[in-house]
């Protein structure tokens, strides 16, 4: 795992050293650089696997290829064989890395589809002087990047861009117009004009001042209604036994997160099929006696107890979130208000390992979330909407609607008239009208014609699938997924030089799994319905029926408490007027309501305050 960054033109390896250092979080353990008056590398290490040859900047025989890597490549074993085999002749002990600039000798651009893992590649072939950017297919490793004058500048972060003299910082008022609605910015834009993120399964091609960018996966639903269920499970328990078998290699020390949940608990059983050691297993806890944060610790004490696990836990108290939440913030380059708390149990988890396997993914895959409850049940009380309003819908219909009560779903459906877009819309946080009064004339009159729920429209639009439920799922793995989840895995844990790996994620799975009918992941109301069936022999008895809690921060709880004039301060009057973006009536307005009572309002109060503190890291000039 490292830190990544370059650009075209002269040789300069002052700012390609200053770019570096600012992802040094990313690779503390060494750094190195290529130039070539044509483009320049630079990277910084965090050593897992070959810790003793595996250095780059990272070439071919020839050096005429030369490549630097943020990430894992799980099947590099079989793929050195095969190189080898075909003549390659390979000058490090066993890097995973070096088989890229040998793949690409082979392959061409097509290489990158022999690789299962997590990726970010810059690969520079100085013959050609052509450069490729590519992103794994899941978008679990980022890379961003930059336009200026047909020159090119990327890297692993926003941060180490801003580096870079040529750019000249300024706001993206389209980007952040969203975020206000999605809790954070969607890609390929960013919050910073100009700067762009490479989509996942994209990879961009730059020559003579040229860019190409192009597709190279895409996952696509396809559902198989013929399959069968007993043969579906099996063969999600031996995709995800292999994926977990293939990411515990490593030369460095690992572990797994472990919240108590089905995902993570699957995981660590798993984990010790493979190992002769007991596994290192985190769980992240509270001072504050919270009824609804307790089982969590009690459930992921069980899990351990059952394994046999080396236990730790990271008990945290609330002023903790006020300390850290511009470091936070400084972690994502980004206004951000979506899950965080991998950002303090990575604290914990430093101290004993370098990398921890994850659960991440499970619930996308599988239905988890609000709007995956609610996808079916919309399904079903659009078609049955005239027996809802005449009485007559039978118990068998109306078991149809679980886990939602029928008024949850005639309120959304009421508002949407059951268009699935339309729904979905209304669950995020600020619609397109509420933004109207939230943001001020300022900042509207940067916008041309920006329009949140025209984007979510034409996300829907693009769809494959024809199931209910698979319709969501596709258009949040494509979106929400890689721009919140594994945006806050990512640069939450590298902010503490931890490197994360889920199984959930490999693509032999994630494919699988999208041929699989909706009604088999949840199933009457009951969430990821075939993945607990599936690791149900692995786990203590009650884990798969516990209620998803979900391995989030109180924030809520502590906002209306402990955090209450941190959060008055932060969204005064004196403060939003540093910028004038936001109707200080408006986030008056929203406060009062929060605070007299009206808790549909912490979301919104929460991305406020993230906006805030970003602005004010990045623009703010006292």
């Amino acid at each position: 795992m490292c830190g990544i960054c370059g650009f075209s033109g002269k040789t300069d390896f002052n700012i390609l050293k200053k770019m570096a250092n600012t992802i040094l979080h990313r690779g503390p353990d060494e750094d190195g650089y290529y130039s070539d008056d044509k483009l320049n590398l630079g990277m910084r290490r965090l050593s897992i696997i070959d810790i003793a040859t595996g250095h780059q900047p990272i070439h071919n025989e020839d050096k005429g290829i030369w490549t630097i890597f943020n990430g894992e490549i799980y099947n590099f074993q079989n793929l050195r064989k095969d190189l080898k085999k075909k003549g390659h002749q390979f000058y490090t002990d066993h890097s995973d890395v070096e088989t890229i600039v040998h793949l690409y000798e082979e392959y061409g651009d097509e290489f990158v589809n022999e690789l299962n893992g997590m990726f970010a590649i810059a690969l520079w072939d100085k013959k050609k002087e052509r450069l490729l950017l590519i992103r794994d297919r899941m978008g679990i490793k980022p890379i961003f990047y930059s336009i200026i004058n047909g020159k090119i500048i990327f890297a692993s972060e926003i941060k180490a861009i801003l580096e870079h003299p040529d750019y000249v910082k300024s706001m993206n008022y389209e980007a952040v117009y969203h975020y206000f609605t999605l809790k954070n910015v969607p890609s390929p834009l960013t919050a910073f004009e100009g700067i762009y993120c490479l989509l996942p399964g994209e990879m961009l091609v730059y020559s003579a001042g040229n860019v190409l960018k192009k597709k190279w996966w895409k996952i696509r639903f396809l559902e198989n209604n013929n399959i069968n269920y007993i043969e579906a499970k099996d063969k999600i328990l031996v995709l995800l036994k292999d994926a977990t078998r293939l990411r515990m290699i490593s030369d460095a020390s690992f572990g797994a997160f472990l919240s108590g949940g089905v995902d993570s608990s699957a995981i660590v059983a798993l984990m010790t099929e493979f190992s002769d050691k007991p596994i290192k297993t985190f769980s992240l806890g509270y001072e504050d006696q919270l009824k609804n944060k307790e089982a969590d610790l009690y459930y992921a004490r069980k899990v351990s107890k059952f394994y046999k696990t080396q236990h730790y836990e990271y008990i945290m108290p609330y002023n903790e979130l006020i300390n850290n939440i511009e470091d936070v913030i400084t972690a994502f380059d980004q206004p951000f208000s979506g899950t965080i708390s991998t950002y303090f149990l990575s604290k914990l988890i430093k101290k004993h390992v370098k990398v921890a396997l994850s659960g991440d993914g499970a619930d996308e895959l599988f239905g988890s979330y609000l709007s995956h409850r609610t996808a079916q049940p919309m399904y079903h009380f659009k078609r049955l909407y005239k027996k809802v309003k005449t009485g007559d819908i039978t118990k068998e219909e109306q078991n149809l609607l679980a886990p939602c009560g029928i008024k949850f779903i005639q309120g959304l459906y009421d508002i949407s008239n059951g268009d699935e877009a339309t729904w979905r819309y209304n669950l995020y946080l600020f619609t397109d009208y509420e933004k109207n009064n939230l943001l001020s004339y300022n900042f509207k009159s940067k916008l041309k014609n920006t329009n949140t729920f025209k984007l979510i429209k034409k996300n829907f639009e693009e769809l494959t699938s024809s199931d209910p439920l698979n319709r969501i799922l596709e258009m949040e793995w494509n979106t929400q997924f890689p721009d919140q989840v594994l945006a806050f895995v990512d640069f939450l844990s590298m902010a503490h030089s931890i490197e994360v790996r889920s199984p959930f994620l490999d693509y032999r799975l994630v494919e699988f799994m999208s041929t699989i009918p909706g009604d088999m992941k949840i199933k009457n109301g009951n969430i990821k319905h075939i993945l607990k069936e599936a690791v149900e022999p692995l786990l203590p008895k009650g884990i798969t029926n516990r209620p998803k809690e979900g391995f989030v921060l109180p924030i809520f709880d502590w906002l209306m408490q402990q955090m209450k004039n941190f959060t008055f301060d932060l969204l005064s009057e004196k403060r939003l007027k540093r910028h004038g973006f936001l109707n200080n009536e408006t986030v008056q307005y929203i406060l009062n309501q929060y605070y007299n009572g009206n808790i549909m309002y912490n979301g919104r109060i929460w991305n406020l305050m993230m906006f805030q503190i970003w602005w004010e890291k990045y623009f703010y000039k006292t």
